[in-house]
């Protein structure tokens, strides 16, 4: 009876093929099958880094999703079609580890931070082996990039997501010395009246696809319109003790 193969949750770092780990390369290149989330018609970022940083060849499955942003996450609607499209990716990817493959699932940044891998890991771990290979998240590739040091001392750093309502932003904002706000999208308009009220708006970055090509950075109250694409995130550096 062949063995079941391996699940490898592949962190591919924030976007920069030169931030790519030397265990996610190993993995990927021995891996029998690799696999990636993707819009419909379109390649996943975390596709597109393993082509600059490895070059994979071989098998593949792309995993795409219904929906991405055509429904608000709120939606029953959109909970629905996303659930079901985890359940049926956990289950092509069974299938090929009960066969004896070793499958190895591309993401961006760090598979266990905002990581759509989290999905499948929570659906498939009682059941195979699994390994995760760590990645430089999309936030430390940003700072690190904008020359901004996000934590100092005893500072206490928060990470938010920008789809919460604009009172949340305005309380955890408050009540924290650093932040990162990230999935800003179409939520900057909230975002930056959320700083405002915070007083925080005049330490507040703007990074939009940090590390990668495209890369744009400046204060945030310089940036003169509300577009902000899936790749960008506002860094609020903090100002405790420096020696």
């Amino acid at each position: 009876m062949t063995p079941p193969g391996k699940l490898f949750g592949v962190g591919m770092g924030p976007g920069d093929a030169g931030y790519v780990t030397l265990r996610a390369r190993e993995v990927v290149l021995e891996a029998s099958l690799v696999a990636h989330f993707a819009k419909k018609g379109r390649r996943g970022h975390a596709r597109t880094i393993a082509d600059e940083a490895i070059g994979t060849a071989g098998r593949e499955m792309a995993l795409v999703y219904p929906v991405t942003t055509e429904i608000a996450v709120a939606d029953p609607g959109y909970g629905a079609a996303i659930t079901a499209f985890y359940d049926e990716a956990a289950e092509a990817i069974a299938r090929e580890l009960a066969a004896g493959t070793d499958v190895a699932v591309l993401c961006e940044g760090d598979p266990f931070f905002y990581g759509s891998f989290m999905h499948l890991w929570r659906r498939l771990r009682g059941r195979f082996s699994v390994e995760v290979v760590p990645g430089v998240t999309g936030m430390s590739g940003c700072w690190s990039r904008a020359g901004v040091p996000i934590t100092w001392g005893d500072d206490v750093l928060t990470v938010l997501p920008a789809t919460l309502a604009k009172d949340d932003l305005v309380r955890r904002l408050g009540t924290t010395d650093a932040a990162v706000i990230m999935k800003l999208g179409r939520n900057l308009p909230k975002v930056r009246a959320a700083l405002i009220e915070a007083g925080l708006i005049e330490r507040a970055v703007f990074v939009e696809r940090g590390t990668m090509h495209g890369e744009i950075v400046c204060p945030l109250a310089e940036k003169a319109d509300d577009e902000a694409p899936y790749f960008a995130m506002v860094l609020v550096p903090g100002e405790g003790r420096r020696l």
